[in-house]
């Protein structure tokens, strides 16, 4: 799992990073699924919290066992550096949202060359909400845009409307993903919604995170040999 080190909005001094139900959901999917979790980010260590993941109202049932687990909250504190982390080490690889990757992530050259490797090996990506801007300077061997032509969803325009914050991010996600050519699709504002096209998946907002990574533990286990 990828997590951004970004916890500044902008030019503001409102805080950012990730989303926590973006992280926890998919965390407790992988964990009470047996797989062994790596957690990295750009800078290692701490990734800062978004802290509006953080009150009440986006409280959910993985996020309170989050808050009640003293291993996972040992394992976001000491994560790896990206850059030493290698695609041929692992089975797949998820990145949760939040709006931090906007500014980090979407173009870290060691992101990018992870996500390659990934997919040059024929081994499935899963990023949701804001994280899908990762994407945007991904390219396939042959050059093109590695989600052209390809079925996405992702934080959507009317979404970062309605947490006003468009005129504050650096781009909007859904807008970067047409502009790769992707194929575009959202449900409505808030709704779960998760997309999946060959080893590609995508979700559209933290009420999809759980699916999605549900959606990447059954991608795995298509590909395991029998009876793994």
């Amino acid at each position: 799992m990828v997590l951004t080190s970004h916890d500044k909005l902008g030019n503001t001094d409102r805080k950012t990073g990730f989303w926590l139900e973006e992280f926890a959901a998919p965390y407790y999917v992988f964990k009470d699924a047996g797989a062994q979790i790596v957690l990295a980010s750009p800078l290692g260590g701490q990734p800062p919290l978004d802290p509006k993941s953080d009150e009440p109202d986006a409280q959910t049932v993985a996020t309170k066992r989050f808050r009640a687990d003293a291993e996972a909250i040992q394992a976001l504190s000491a994560t790896l550096r990206l850059s030493d982390i290698r695609a041929k080490d692992f089975d797949a690889v998820f990145y949760p949202g939040g709006h931090g990757p906007l500014w980090d992530l979407s173009d870290d050259p060691h992101s990018i060359r992870l996500i390659e490797n990934f997919f040059s090996s024929g081994k499935p990506v899963t990023a949701v909400c804001h994280a899908p801007a990762v994407f945007r300077r991904v390219h396939l061997g042959n050059g093109s845009a590695l989600v052209k032509g390809k079925h996405v969803t992702g934080f959507s325009n009317t979404e970062e409307a309605a947490a006003h914050l468009t005129k504050l991010v650096p781009f909007l996600v859904e807008d970067s993903l047409r502009a790769a050519g992707a194929i575009y699709t959202k449900a409505a504002d808030w709704h779960p919604n998760v997309v999946v096209d060959g080893n590609l998946i995508t979700g559209q907002n933290p009420a999809s995170s759980q699916l999605a990574a549900q959606k990447l533990l059954e991608l795995l286990q298509a590909k395991a040999p029998h009876g793994a």
